[in-house]
């Protein structure tokens, strides 16, 4: 796909790893539809995006909500056209083991509010945006691509019960998705990134940074643009589909 002038929509679009997103893809011509909970974080991004002369407009966006997503998406095509694309990245974690244990006894469980949280932002959200995106796709009669954003806590990772099945079933939705909707020449994939740099790892202690880069391969977390760079190249390459991309450092959990 030629992303200039292409609509492409991001979820979590208006900081971290989805505004780098923006960047790239923008600087290559690509409209941008920008989806985010937080409306004063949207205006933000999309002032930022406008210096640089990327064209960006936002949409406040709860991605567990259905209502919200329908809204959402249907504004997107009254506004700038059918999406070409759509990034699905949003997302949140509430970590905690599955049982503390004290002793032999069990001091204190993962809640099912922490579970459904993560379940409902980090799977439901991509299934309802993933939805409303390939209606839009079918509809308009052009295709297009869906790039879901899942990560190297897909194959299990201490701690993350729920955000490592919630990332695992975004790859079986994009591989399941690609099956079905390649007859009307939308593309799936996934990204699945390992220790990025962003606003939140710059909150860690010094020494658990320096363990985390540590273990991996190449001894430094990733930059947010080595994960855009993977979003375009999917974006870009029209024979790439129902595969994940694991930019990770060479780190395997």
């Amino acid at each position: 796909m030629n992303i200039k002038n292409k609509v492409i929509a991001i979820t979590g679009g208006a900081s971290g790893l989805g505004y780098a997103m923006a960047e790239r893809l923008g600087e290559q011509g690509a409209v941008l539809a920008l989806m985010d909970k937080s409306a004063a974080t949207l205006d933000e991004a999309i002032s930022k995006l406008a210096v640089q002369g990327i064209n960006a407009h936002g949409f406040p966006l709860d991605v567990a909500d259905k209502h919200s997503v329908t809204k959402a998406f249907a504004d997107i095509a009254d506004r700038l056209g059918p999406i070409d694309g759509c990034v699905n990245n949003a997302g949140i974690t509430d970590d905690a083991l599955l049982l503390k244990v004290k002793d032999g006894v069990v001091a204190k469980r993962m809640s099912l509010d922490a579970w459904q949280r993560v379940i409902d932002v980090n799977l439901t959200g991509v299934f309802l945006c993933g939805r409303e995106a390939a209606g839009q796709m079918v509809e308009s009669g052009k295709g297009g691509v869906i790039v879901n954003i899942s990560s190297i806590s897909r194959a299990g990772n201490m701690g993350q019960t729920n955000y490592a099945a919630a990332k695992a079933g975004v790859h079986a939705l994009t591989v399941t998705w690609a099956k079905e909707l390649a007859k009307y020449s939308i593309r799936t994939a996934t990204v699945a990134p390992g220790f990025i740099d962003t606003p939140m790892t710059a909150t860690m202690r010094p020494d658990m940074y320096e363990k985390i880069a540590g273990s991996v391969p190449l001894k430094r977390l990733g930059e947010a643009d080595n994960i855009a760079q993977c979003v375009a190249f999917i974006v870009e390459n029209d024979y790439f589909t129902g595969r994940i991309i694991e930019c990770d450092g060479g780190l395997r959990m």
